[in-house]
Protein backbone atom coordinates (compact mmCIF):
# COMPACT_ATOMS: atom_id res chain seq x y z
CA UNK A 1 0.00 0.00 0.00
CA UNK A 2 1.56 3.36 -0.99
CA UNK A 3 2.40 5.79 1.78
CA UNK A 4 -0.18 8.32 0.46
CA UNK A 5 -2.86 5.67 0.72
CA UNK A 6 -1.80 4.92 4.29
CA UNK A 7 -2.20 8.61 5.19
CA UNK A 8 -5.63 8.70 3.59
CA UNK A 9 -6.59 5.63 5.61
CA UNK A 10 -5.41 7.37 8.79
CA UNK A 11 -7.71 10.32 8.04
CA UNK A 12 -10.64 7.94 7.69
CA UNK A 13 -9.85 6.42 11.09
CA UNK A 14 -9.70 9.87 12.67
CA UNK A 15 -13.04 10.93 11.17
CA UNK A 16 -15.03 7.73 11.57
CA UNK A 17 -17.69 7.50 14.33
CA UNK A 18 -15.88 4.67 16.18
CA UNK A 19 -12.90 6.97 16.66
CA UNK A 20 -15.02 9.60 18.38
CA UNK A 21 -16.53 6.92 20.59
CA UNK A 22 -12.99 5.94 21.51
CA UNK A 23 -12.27 9.61 22.31
CA UNK A 24 -15.27 9.69 24.64
CA UNK A 25 -14.15 6.49 26.36
CA UNK A 26 -10.64 7.93 26.64
CA UNK A 27 -12.03 10.97 28.46
CA UNK A 28 -13.84 8.64 30.87
CA UNK A 29 -10.55 6.79 31.38
CA UNK A 30 -8.87 10.14 32.02
CA UNK A 31 -11.18 10.71 34.95
CA UNK A 32 -10.56 7.18 36.25
CA UNK A 33 -6.80 7.69 36.06
CA UNK A 34 -6.98 11.09 37.71
CA UNK A 35 -9.03 9.70 40.58
CA UNK A 36 -6.37 7.02 41.03
CA UNK A 37 -3.60 9.62 41.01
CA UNK A 38 -5.36 11.95 43.46
CA UNK A 39 -6.74 9.42 45.94
CA UNK A 40 -4.29 10.62 48.61
CA UNK A 41 -5.65 14.16 48.34
CA UNK A 42 -9.23 12.88 48.61
CA UNK A 43 -8.28 10.64 51.52
CA UNK A 44 -6.60 13.53 53.37
CA UNK A 45 -9.71 15.68 52.90
CA UNK A 46 -11.94 12.90 54.27
CA UNK A 47 -9.59 12.44 57.24
CA UNK A 48 -9.83 16.17 58.04
CA UNK A 49 -13.63 15.95 57.98
CA UNK A 50 -13.85 12.80 60.10
CA UNK A 51 -11.18 13.83 62.61
CA UNK A 52 -12.71 17.29 62.97
CA UNK A 53 -16.16 15.78 63.50
CA UNK A 54 -14.79 13.35 66.10
CA UNK A 55 -13.13 16.18 68.06
CA UNK A 56 -16.38 18.13 67.97
CA UNK A 57 -18.36 15.18 69.33
CA UNK A 58 -15.85 14.65 72.14
CA UNK A 59 -15.24 18.25 73.24
CA UNK A 60 -17.79 20.65 71.72
CA UNK A 61 -20.80 21.88 73.68
CA UNK A 62 -23.20 24.58 72.59
CA UNK A 63 -22.15 27.83 74.34
CA UNK A 64 -25.80 28.75 75.00
CA UNK A 65 -27.47 25.41 75.82
CA UNK A 66 -24.41 23.37 76.90
CA UNK A 67 -25.76 20.50 74.81
CA UNK A 68 -23.50 18.07 72.97
CA UNK A 69 -23.99 17.29 69.27
CA UNK A 70 -24.29 14.05 67.33
CA UNK A 71 -21.60 12.82 64.96
CA UNK A 72 -23.73 13.59 61.89
CA UNK A 73 -24.38 17.12 63.17
CA UNK A 74 -20.66 17.55 63.83
CA UNK A 75 -19.68 16.20 60.39
CA UNK A 76 -22.10 18.58 58.70
CA UNK A 77 -20.73 21.45 60.76
CA UNK A 78 -17.09 20.65 59.89
CA UNK A 79 -17.96 20.30 56.21
CA UNK A 80 -19.59 23.73 56.35
CA UNK A 81 -16.49 25.22 58.02
CA UNK A 82 -14.32 24.12 55.09
CA UNK A 83 -16.44 26.28 52.80
CA UNK A 84 -16.79 29.12 55.34
CA UNK A 85 -20.43 28.27 56.07
CA UNK A 86 -20.43 27.80 59.84
CA UNK A 87 -23.52 26.08 61.26
CA UNK A 88 -22.10 25.70 64.78
CA UNK A 89 -21.93 28.43 67.41
CA UNK A 90 -18.42 29.68 68.17
CA UNK A 91 -17.21 27.78 71.30
CA UNK A 92 -15.89 29.13 74.57
CA UNK A 93 -13.02 26.63 74.89
CA UNK A 94 -9.67 27.94 73.57
CA UNK A 95 -8.71 24.62 71.96
CA UNK A 96 -11.94 24.43 70.00
CA UNK A 97 -11.64 28.11 69.03
CA UNK A 98 -8.26 27.31 67.47
CA UNK A 99 -9.80 24.26 65.76
CA UNK A 100 -12.52 26.46 64.26
CA UNK A 101 -9.76 28.41 62.49
CA UNK A 102 -7.58 25.42 61.58
CA UNK A 103 -10.28 23.31 59.90
CA UNK A 104 -11.10 25.86 57.14
CA UNK A 105 -7.40 26.58 56.54
CA UNK A 106 -6.45 22.89 56.25
CA UNK A 107 -9.55 21.93 54.26
CA UNK A 108 -9.27 24.76 51.76
CA UNK A 109 -5.53 24.18 51.42
CA UNK A 110 -5.94 20.50 50.60
CA UNK A 111 -8.83 21.14 48.22
CA UNK A 112 -7.12 24.01 46.42
CA UNK A 113 -3.88 22.08 45.92
CA UNK A 114 -5.76 19.03 44.68
CA UNK A 115 -8.08 20.95 42.36
CA UNK A 116 -5.23 22.89 40.78
CA UNK A 117 -3.23 19.72 40.10
CA UNK A 118 -6.39 17.98 38.87
CA UNK A 119 -7.20 20.82 36.43
CA UNK A 120 -3.65 20.95 35.09
CA UNK A 121 -3.54 17.17 34.66
CA UNK A 122 -6.95 17.08 32.96
CA UNK A 123 -6.11 19.78 30.40
CA UNK A 124 -2.42 19.03 29.80
CA UNK A 125 -2.21 15.29 29.14
CA UNK A 126 0.76 15.43 26.78
CA UNK A 127 3.14 17.05 29.28
CA UNK A 128 2.67 14.16 31.71
CA UNK A 129 4.67 11.95 29.36
CA UNK A 130 5.47 8.38 30.23
CA UNK A 131 3.71 8.36 33.59
CA UNK A 132 0.43 9.35 32.00
CA UNK A 133 0.78 6.82 29.16
CA UNK A 134 1.30 4.02 31.68
CA UNK A 135 -1.64 5.22 33.75
CA UNK A 136 -3.87 5.25 30.66
CA UNK A 137 -2.72 1.78 29.61
CA UNK A 138 -3.59 0.43 33.06
CA UNK A 139 -7.29 1.19 32.42
CA UNK A 140 -7.51 -0.90 29.22
CA UNK A 141 -9.02 -4.39 29.13
CA UNK A 142 -9.53 -6.85 26.23
CA UNK A 143 -7.22 -4.69 24.14
CA UNK A 144 -4.38 -5.53 21.75
CA UNK A 145 -0.77 -4.79 22.74
CA UNK A 146 1.47 -3.92 19.77
CA UNK A 147 5.20 -4.25 20.52
CA UNK A 148 7.38 -2.31 18.12
CA UNK A 149 5.87 0.82 16.60
CA UNK A 150 7.78 1.00 13.35
CA UNK A 151 6.17 0.82 9.93
CA UNK A 152 4.61 -2.61 10.49
CA UNK A 153 3.45 -1.80 14.02
CA UNK A 154 1.87 1.43 12.81
CA UNK A 155 0.04 -0.32 9.96
CA UNK A 156 -1.21 -3.06 12.29
CA UNK A 157 -2.47 -0.42 14.72
CA UNK A 158 -4.26 1.40 11.89
CA UNK A 159 -6.04 -1.79 10.88
CA UNK A 160 -7.05 -2.61 14.46
CA UNK A 161 -8.38 0.90 15.10
CA UNK A 162 -10.31 0.78 11.86
CA UNK A 163 -12.19 -2.26 13.17
CA UNK A 164 -12.89 -0.69 16.55
CA UNK A 165 -10.23 -2.53 18.56
CA UNK A 166 -8.36 -0.71 21.33
CA UNK A 167 -4.57 -0.71 21.21
CA UNK A 168 -1.70 -0.08 23.61
CA UNK A 169 1.74 0.19 22.01
CA UNK A 170 5.27 -0.37 23.34
CA UNK A 171 8.23 1.14 21.48
CA UNK A 172 11.89 1.04 22.48
CA UNK A 173 13.08 4.16 20.64
CA UNK A 174 11.72 7.57 21.76
CA UNK A 175 12.54 9.08 18.35
CA UNK A 176 10.52 6.49 16.39
CA UNK A 177 8.83 7.90 13.31
CA UNK A 178 5.17 7.18 14.12
CA UNK A 179 4.97 8.06 17.82
CA UNK A 180 3.26 11.41 17.30
CA UNK A 181 0.67 9.81 15.00
CA UNK A 182 -0.09 7.27 17.73
CA UNK A 183 -0.71 10.04 20.25
CA UNK A 184 -2.92 11.90 17.76
CA UNK A 185 -5.09 8.78 17.48
CA UNK A 186 -5.32 8.41 21.25
CA UNK A 187 -3.20 5.25 21.43
CA UNK A 188 -1.27 4.99 24.73
CA UNK A 189 2.36 4.36 23.84
CA UNK A 190 4.95 3.27 26.39
CA UNK A 191 8.59 4.05 25.62
CA UNK A 192 10.31 0.97 26.99
CA UNK A 193 11.86 -2.39 26.13
CA UNK A 194 9.02 -4.85 25.60
CA UNK A 195 11.38 -7.75 26.39
CA UNK A 196 11.22 -6.78 30.06
CA UNK A 197 8.27 -8.34 31.87
CA UNK A 198 7.74 -5.19 33.95
CA UNK A 199 7.04 -3.20 30.78
CA UNK A 200 4.51 -5.76 29.55
CA UNK A 201 2.76 -5.40 32.90
CA UNK A 202 2.67 -1.62 32.35
CA UNK A 203 0.79 -2.26 29.10
CA UNK A 204 -1.74 -4.33 31.12
CA UNK A 205 -0.93 -7.54 29.23
CA UNK A 206 -2.56 -9.56 32.01
CA UNK A 207 -5.95 -8.27 30.84
CA UNK A 208 -5.19 -7.98 27.10
CA UNK A 209 -6.98 -10.04 24.46
CA UNK A 210 -4.00 -10.27 22.10
CA UNK A 211 -0.37 -9.24 21.68
CA UNK A 212 1.47 -8.50 18.43
CA UNK A 213 5.28 -8.54 18.76
CA UNK A 214 6.38 -6.96 15.47
CA UNK A 215 9.84 -5.54 16.07
CA UNK A 216 12.67 -6.03 13.55
CA UNK A 217 14.30 -8.63 15.84
CA UNK A 218 12.56 -11.99 15.57
CA UNK A 219 14.28 -13.39 18.67
CA UNK A 220 13.07 -10.37 20.62
CA UNK A 221 9.57 -11.05 19.25
CA UNK A 222 9.76 -14.64 20.51
CA UNK A 223 10.99 -13.47 23.91
CA UNK A 224 8.09 -11.01 24.16
CA UNK A 225 5.57 -13.65 23.10
CA UNK A 226 6.72 -16.18 25.70
CA UNK A 227 6.73 -13.57 28.48
CA UNK A 228 3.21 -12.51 27.51
CA UNK A 229 2.05 -16.14 27.65
CA UNK A 230 3.45 -16.45 31.18
CA UNK A 231 1.55 -13.36 32.31
CA UNK A 232 -1.65 -14.25 30.46
CA UNK A 233 -1.90 -17.91 29.33
CA UNK A 234 -5.06 -17.23 27.33
CA UNK A 235 -3.68 -14.32 25.32
CA UNK A 236 -3.73 -14.52 21.52
CA UNK A 237 -0.18 -14.15 20.14
CA UNK A 238 0.45 -13.00 16.57
CA UNK A 239 4.16 -12.68 15.96
CA UNK A 240 6.12 -11.21 13.09
CA UNK A 241 8.98 -13.40 11.85
CA UNK A 242 11.28 -13.39 8.83
CA UNK A 243 12.38 -17.04 8.69
CA UNK A 244 9.52 -19.23 7.37
CA UNK A 245 11.02 -22.47 8.71
CA UNK A 246 11.51 -21.06 12.20
CA UNK A 247 8.01 -19.60 12.08
CA UNK A 248 6.50 -23.03 11.38
CA UNK A 249 8.43 -24.62 14.24
CA UNK A 250 7.35 -21.92 16.69
CA UNK A 251 3.71 -22.11 15.60
CA UNK A 252 3.73 -25.89 16.03
CA UNK A 253 5.66 -25.90 19.30
CA UNK A 254 4.06 -22.95 21.08
CA UNK A 255 0.72 -22.47 19.29
CA UNK A 256 1.82 -18.97 18.26
CA UNK A 257 0.51 -17.59 15.00
CA UNK A 258 3.24 -15.93 12.97
CA UNK A 259 3.35 -13.57 10.05
CA UNK A 260 6.25 -12.77 7.79
CA UNK A 261 6.14 -10.64 4.64
CA UNK A 262 6.29 -7.03 3.56
CA UNK A 263 4.62 -4.54 5.89
CA UNK A 264 1.77 -3.85 3.47
CA UNK A 265 0.73 -7.52 3.52
CA UNK A 266 1.58 -8.19 7.15
CA UNK A 267 -0.58 -5.48 8.70
CA UNK A 268 -4.07 -6.65 7.65
CA UNK A 269 -3.22 -10.31 8.33
CA UNK A 270 -1.80 -9.60 11.77
CA UNK A 271 -4.71 -7.33 12.67
CA UNK A 272 -7.25 -9.98 11.66
CA UNK A 273 -5.35 -12.71 13.52
CA UNK A 274 -5.32 -10.53 16.63
CA UNK A 275 -9.11 -10.52 16.47
CA UNK A 276 -9.12 -14.36 16.66
CA UNK A 277 -10.52 -14.83 13.14
CA UNK A 278 -8.03 -17.51 11.93
CA UNK A 279 -7.25 -15.54 8.79
CA UNK A 280 -4.92 -17.30 6.34
CA UNK A 281 -4.50 -14.42 3.91
CA UNK A 282 -5.67 -10.83 3.47
CA UNK A 283 -5.59 -8.49 0.53
CA UNK A 284 -7.04 -5.21 -0.65
CA UNK A 285 -9.37 -4.84 -3.61
CA UNK A 286 -9.43 -1.08 -4.02
CA UNK A 287 -10.32 0.19 -0.55
CA UNK A 288 -11.94 -3.11 0.48
CA UNK A 289 -9.97 -5.49 2.72
CA UNK A 290 -10.90 -9.11 2.04
CA UNK A 291 -9.81 -12.10 4.11
CA UNK A 292 -9.57 -15.85 3.60
CA UNK A 293 -10.48 -17.51 6.89
CA UNK A 294 -10.45 -21.21 7.73
CA UNK A 295 -13.22 -22.34 10.03
CA UNK A 296 -14.46 -25.63 11.47
CA UNK A 297 -18.22 -26.02 12.07
CA UNK A 298 -18.58 -26.44 15.84
CA UNK A 299 -20.99 -28.94 17.47
CA UNK A 300 -22.97 -26.07 18.99
CA UNK A 301 -22.90 -23.91 15.86
CA UNK A 302 -26.03 -22.20 14.61
CA UNK A 303 -24.93 -23.28 11.15
CA UNK A 304 -25.78 -26.95 11.83
CA UNK A 305 -28.35 -28.13 9.34
CA UNK A 306 -28.04 -24.99 7.22
CA UNK A 307 -27.36 -25.17 3.53
CA UNK A 308 -24.67 -22.93 2.07
CA UNK A 309 -27.45 -21.03 0.32
CA UNK A 310 -29.08 -20.24 3.68
CA UNK A 311 -25.71 -19.09 5.01
CA UNK A 312 -25.27 -16.78 2.02
CA UNK A 313 -28.68 -15.20 2.76
CA UNK A 314 -27.68 -14.35 6.35
CA UNK A 315 -24.09 -13.19 5.90
CA UNK A 316 -22.23 -11.66 2.96
CA UNK A 317 -19.49 -14.20 2.27
CA UNK A 318 -18.32 -16.79 -0.23
CA UNK A 319 -17.34 -20.36 0.65
CA UNK A 320 -14.40 -21.17 -1.63
CA UNK A 321 -13.55 -24.60 -0.21
CA UNK A 322 -15.40 -27.33 1.72
CA UNK A 323 -14.07 -30.53 3.30
CA UNK A 324 -15.84 -33.11 5.44
CA UNK A 325 -14.37 -36.58 5.73
CA UNK A 326 -13.68 -37.83 2.23
CA UNK A 327 -15.68 -35.07 0.56
CA UNK A 328 -13.62 -32.16 -0.76
CA UNK A 329 -15.05 -29.48 -3.01
CA UNK A 330 -13.41 -26.33 -4.37
CA UNK A 331 -16.79 -25.09 -5.64
CA UNK A 332 -19.35 -26.46 -3.15
CA UNK A 333 -22.97 -26.76 -4.19
CA UNK A 334 -25.20 -24.10 -2.52
CA UNK A 335 -27.54 -26.92 -1.41
CA UNK A 336 -24.74 -28.62 0.57
CA UNK A 337 -25.77 -29.07 4.24
CA UNK A 338 -23.27 -28.01 6.90
CA UNK A 339 -22.34 -30.66 9.47
CA UNK A 340 -20.30 -30.58 12.68
CA UNK A 341 -16.59 -30.98 12.03
CA UNK A 342 -16.75 -29.76 8.44
CA UNK A 343 -13.93 -27.43 7.38
CA UNK A 344 -14.77 -24.38 5.28
CA UNK A 345 -12.61 -21.67 3.78
CA UNK A 346 -14.57 -18.43 3.48
CA UNK A 347 -13.86 -15.12 1.77
CA UNK A 348 -15.28 -12.06 3.53
CA UNK A 349 -14.45 -8.76 5.19
CA UNK A 350 -13.55 -8.54 8.88
CA UNK A 351 -16.98 -7.44 10.09
CA UNK A 352 -18.60 -10.40 8.34
CA UNK A 353 -16.01 -12.80 9.75
CA UNK A 354 -16.74 -11.54 13.24
CA UNK A 355 -20.47 -12.24 12.73
CA UNK A 356 -19.73 -15.66 11.22
CA UNK A 357 -17.45 -16.51 14.14
CA UNK A 358 -20.24 -15.53 16.56
CA UNK A 359 -22.80 -17.68 14.76
CA UNK A 360 -20.36 -20.58 14.78
CA UNK A 361 -19.98 -20.34 18.55
CA UNK A 362 -16.46 -18.81 18.41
Amino acid sequence: MPYQKMLAQQKKVLKSPPYWRRVFRAQVRDLQVLLREFWRTLLLFVVILLLGALLMVLFYTDPYTAERITFIHALYGVFGMVFFENTLEFPNQLGLQILFFLIPIMGVGVLAEGLIRFAVALTDKQSRGEKWQVAMASTYKNHVVVCGFGKVGYRVTMELLKFGREVVAIELHPEARFLEKAKEMGVPIIIADARRTANLIKANVKFADAIVPCTNDELANLDIALDARELNPGIKVVMRMFDPDLAKRIEKGFGIHTAFSSSALTAPIVAAQAMRLNVQHSFYVGEKLLNLSQMVVQPGSRWLGWTLEQLYEVVDLTVVYYRNGTLEDMHPNPQLVLEAGAEVLVLADVQTLQEVNRLNGG
